[in-house]
């Protein structure tokens, strides 16, 4: 039996606390940039794929009559060409933390993952025949698992497994218990894809430089919604997607960054003609290019990648600091309203309550959640369903409000308590 809903004067104290974080917002004029931002729906989903910025519309649309259009193929020698080299270098000034040289737009993430997991991992046996191990755990998203496994059997190396807390992540105790001589490869992500757990990034590397393994890290569920380091940290190798914070469009290219010290090492496995020394001699055998052109295999996916260059060039305006700000009061709120609103109907966080322990989003774990978010989706209301019985809400800073936020939890209440009645009311 479900609990009745808040009394008029808790709903009227929740309305005005968030009515005074969107006053006190130093951000809140940059929400009106984003498409539909105006409207009524509630997004909780922009750690799946965020807004696009009005901007992007006006730069597709010159893109096709102006560049495409009117240069055609001349494009490629005026500015295409380096295009994945000028918008890698502002990923890593703007969400990665990396020098120049280190960051290039490429492939999807999963086969730029398998080309690095690769690479990292033959460099290592090459140096060391004893270190046959990927270490990664067990709740690192499927793309990275699946990736580790088959690289493993192609390679003959064998995966060493992590088990972690569902609500949380990999901890530097349990990192430093599975690795050791026989590391080749250490494979984390920045903020676990299911509960936004934050991991210590330094720390984790350090124990698996410390171990002499190599690191790859997944930056998907952080680059541009909280602070990186990739040179400061010491990470060897990352990759990150640009469709989630990045508001780079659906299916647009990853990122890799490889460190400067790394690139001559690595020998990637998809040799394509992109990669080469010169691109355009045609020769009878392959040979890398220097830098990071060696990481590219085939054409690059020009149109897109230009959306993500508005979302670059705010994050570069306002700071990364100022996002991460501004996340951490979203998300301290909607756990706040989730203790008041949800957890009478016996929904529990499934997120760590730390905010120095928590990405960019919030999952709320109930048995009945996938049937709550397939109900709140006719409604406008969108957040996405992760098993077992979590609804993550993904909270941009640069595009959702605290109103918005509120608005959408009420929804949720209202979802959990008509699915618990039958999916009536």
């Amino acid at each position: 039996m479900t609990t009745d809903p808040l009394p008029a004067a808790s709903a009227e104290t929740l309305e005005a606390e968030a009515a005074a974080l969107d006053a006190a917002d130093p951000l809140r004029a940059h929400r009106d940039a984003f498409v539909g931002a105006e409207t009524s729906l509630v997004y909780f989903d922009g750690n799946s794929l965020g807004r696009p910025l009005r901007a992007s519309i006006e730069r597709l649309a010159a893109f096709t009559r102006d560049e495409w259009g009117g240069r055609l193929i001349r494009g490629w020698d005026e500015s295409w060409m380096e295009l994945p080299f000028r918008i890698g270098d502002a990923v890593g000034r703007a969400a990665i933390g990396a020098a120049p040289g280190q960051t290039v737009i490429g492939d999807s993430t999963t086969v730029l993952l398998y080309k690095l997991v690769r690479a990292t991992f033959d460099a290592a046996v090459a140096a060391d025949p004893a270190r046959v191990e990927i270490v990664i755990d067990r709740d690192n998203f499927p793309t990275d698992r699946y990736l580790v496994e088959g690289i493993a059997a192609e390679r003959g190396g064998r995966v060493r497994w992590i088990d972690v807390d569902l609500a949380s992540g990999v901890t530097p105790d349990a990192l430093r218990a599975a690795v050791g001589p026989q590391t080749a490869v250490v494979v984390l992500s920045h903020v676990a894809y299911r509960s936004g757990y934050l991991a210590d990034a330094p720390a984790l590397t350090r124990i698996a430089h410390d171990a002499g393994a190599l690191t790859v890290w997944d930056l998907c569920h952080s680059a541009g919604s909280v602070p990186v380091e990739s040179d400061a940290w010491g990470f060897d190798v990352a990759v990150g997607c640009t469709y989630k914070y990045l508001n780079g469009g659906p299916g647009s290219p990853a990122f890799a960054y490889v460190a400067s010290h790394l690139q001559e090492r690595l020998a990637q496995p998809i040799q394509g003609w992109m990669g080469a020394a010169d691109v355009f001699a045609m020769g009878p055998q392959y040979r890398p290019a220097a830098g990071m052109r060696r990481f590219l295999s085939g054409t690059p996916p020009i149109v897109g990648m230009l959306a993500m260059q508005d979302t670059l060039a705010l994050i570069e305006q306002v700071g990364i600091g100022a996002l991460r700000s501004k996340s951490i009061r979203l998300t301290e709120f909607a756990v706040r309203v989730a203790d008041r609103l949800l957890a009478p109907q016996g929904v529990e966080i499934a997120s760590p309550r730390d905010p120095e322990l928590r990405g960019g989003h919030v999952t709320l774990a109930h048995p009945q959640m996938r049937a709550v978010t397939a109900r709140l989706w006719t409604r406008d209301v969108i957040p996405d369903y992760r098993d077992p019985g979590g609804l993550r809400i993904g909270l941009s800073p640069l595009s959702t409000s605290f109103s918005e936020t509120l608005a959408g939890l009420r929804a949720v209440d209202a979802a959990v308590r008509a699915v618990a009645r039958g999916g009536t009311g």
